[in-house]
């Protein structure tokens, strides 16, 4: 048997190590690119303010996709985590830059009923077609079957 050594070294310079969270959110993104959804966002809905400044509606979506995934507290918590890799998990989503706390607040107070309505329409149209029981109380039906 062959001994390893290890080597430690220290810096005086803080480096922030990656969320728990990011690989989760990776694999989502990539889930959201092979299935089209991420493009279908893009291209399908549409909020009454075509861009909202220097970002799109994809640019919020990214973020609260990742808020909800994260498991932080707040959002203030959540970007605290998130902004030395800001790059790395906008480019997750094909995007280059992470709104500003502030900018996702005017966004969201701003946001009309029916972007709200495609975003859901297209996120149940997808849940549908990927469904793995042929109606929805199939799943609870099954359940209850099989000695729940």
């Amino acid at each position: 048997m062959t001994r390893s050594s290890v080597t430690i070294q220290m810096t005086p310079d803080p480096l922030p190590s990656t969320p728990s969270w990011m690989g989760e959110v990776a694999a989502f993104a990539q889930v959201l690119s092979h299935t089209g959804i991420l493009k279908a966002l893009q291209e399908q809905v549409r909020f009454a303010r075509a861009r909202f400044g220097q970002y799109d509606l994809i640019d919020f979506v990214a973020v609260l996709i990742g808020y909800v995934l994260s498991g932080e507290p707040t959002l203030l918590a959540f970007y605290d985590q998130l902004t030395p890799f800001a790059s790395e998990f906008m480019a997750l989503f094909g995007r280059n830059q992470l709104p500003h706390r502030s900018t996702l607040s005017r966004y969201l107070s701003a946001l009309d009923q029916a972007s709200v309505e495609a975003l859901r329409t297209l996120f149940q149209k997808d849940l549908l077609a990927r469904s793995p029981f042929p109606s929805p109380g199939a799943c609870l039906t099954e359940l209850v079957g099989n000695g729940w």
